[in-house]
């Protein structure tokens, strides 16, 4: 079994990715087909405490967990203020007011101004942090410090006072030491294209190149005096375009167009085809004209209607129409009706048209109106006179109601009124009983 068995250092020969193999892939019963499925484009790889004697996460259980911060947006509102407020106030409640809360527990604590929810939440929200696509947890991932901040050349302010530079505004035109180190060995072949100033940069304006304080060594250089990584004298700087000053058109290519500039083509259209028709009408002018008919449909009309009709008159209207109109009131005798009144209004003055017509109509009908006999001695009498003699023979030609309700509406009112009348009769005397009752 063992003679068989692959070497690390040969399997991952044939990967194009060696750095996936691990110690323990040679003991699978495909070796080869395990490394290609892990140097494969997209693999997730398995989780790395498969291989673990111990239980999951039973390496956590000496590290005190540190309490949920929340995020900063949410902070905004408040929120924490009021729990340590609402904390104090439950620390001052005796037990009994604790277990009566318990038993019967009131919601509502907590009231946040809506305006603030809405800013945080939709105005301040910040996006959390997410994984890729492969990047599992594993134990201990949440105490890796990120790198991902820091960027290889940038010198700290601790790292610079331990090595004694100095810390400043001027601290970029101090070289650090392991310059010197770097002009002789080249620069760091974990990162080829880190720029770095006195290797394959220009150094910054005022210093100069030297081995005394605050010099930058020797510029690394071939026999012919060319630079050996880069630009260190700054001579092709100059001449460099990064493209950063160049104009580009970032106008959408696939926008579509508005209605108002779909017209003006339309129109610019329409007076390029008018001009290029009376071009062509011109052209034709000078043509003899032929003794041909015209259209039969283009002839001029014999007669033409100048007169507007009465339909087209009523639609446009003369005046503009009132948004009301009164009503003129008219005072009549006394009607028949249990709810008769004294003053009609006349509806027929809004339409003028038909007044005519209706009046005549009601002249007919009534004959003439009512005849009042008067003696010749009767007519010197005052007009309020004359009115309630013709209210009373009026009244008198009147026939008499068929069902009259009076009588029977007034027996109704009197028998209520004893029925309660008695039973307060009632009522006191049962409360004097009780009055006079005693031991």
């Amino acid at each position: 079994m063992l003679l068989g068995r692959y070497w690390s250092r040969a399997l991952k020969q044939p990967v194009s990715r060696p750095d996936v193999v691990e110690m323990y892939d040679v003991t699978a019963r495909d070796p080869r087909l395990l490394a290609q499925l892990k140097a494969h484009r997209n693999t997730v790889q398995v989780p790395r405490h498969w291989c673990y004697k111990r239980k999951y996460l039973q390496g956590k259980r000496g590290i005190e967990k540190p309490p949920f911060d929340l995020p900063d947006f949410i902070k905004k509102t408040g929120i924490m203020e009021m729990r340590a407020s609402l904390q104090d106030k439950e620390e001052t409640k005796t037990l009994k007011a604790k277990m009566r809360e318990r038993a019967r527990p009131k919601l509502g604590k907590i009231d946040i101004d809506y305006q603030k929810l809405h800013d945080a939440f939709f105005k301040w929200q910040t996006k959390p942090r997410m994984t890729i696509h492969g990047d599992l947890y594993y134990e201990g991932k949440e105490f890796e410090t990120r790198l991902r901040e820091k960027k290889p050349g940038d010198l700290s302010e601790e790292l610079r006072t331990a090595l004694g530079m100095p810390v400043g505004p001027g601290s970029q035109k101090v070289p650090p030491p392991w310059l010197i180190a770097q002009q002789r060995y080249g620069p760091p072949p974990s990162y080829p294209n880190l720029k770095i100033p006195g290797l394959n940069a220009p150094i910054p304006e005022g210093c100069a190149f030297g081995y005394h304080a605050g010099g930058w060594g020797k510029p690394p250089v071939d026999e012919l005096g060319k630079p050996l990584y880069g630009d260190v004298f700054g001579h092709t700087a100059s001449g460099h375009d990064d493209g950063e000053d160049q104009e580009v058109d970032r106008t959408m290519w696939g926008e579509l167009e508005s209605e108002s500039e779909e017209e003006s083509e339309e129109e610019e259209e329409s007076s390029e085809g008018e001009k290029e028709a009376e071009a062509e009408a011109g052209g034709e002018g000078l043509a003899t004209p032929l003794g041909l008919a015209s259209v039969p449909g283009l002839e001029t009309p014999d007669t033409i209607e100048l007169r507007k009709n009465k339909f087209d008159t009523d639609l446009e209207g003369g005046d503009t129409p009132s948004l009301y109109q009164v009503l003129p009131e008219r005072r009549v005798g006394l009607a028949p009706g249990l709810m008769a009144s004294t003053h009609v209004y006349d509806i027929n003055a809004a339409n003028p048209g038909k007044r005519s017509t209706a009046t005549a109509g009601a002249v007919s009908a009534d004959g003439g109106g009512v005849e009042v006999a008067l003696d010749p001695s009767e007519l010197e009498l005052e007009p309020e006179a004359v009115a309630a003699r013709y209210e009373r023979q009026m009244r008198e030609q009147r026939p008499a109601p068929k069902d009259d309700l009076s009588d029977m509406l007034h027996d109704h009112v009197a028998r209520q009124k004893n029925k309660r009348k008695r039973q307060q009769n009632t009522d006191s005397k049962q409360a004097k009983k009780y009055k006079e009752f005693k031991f």
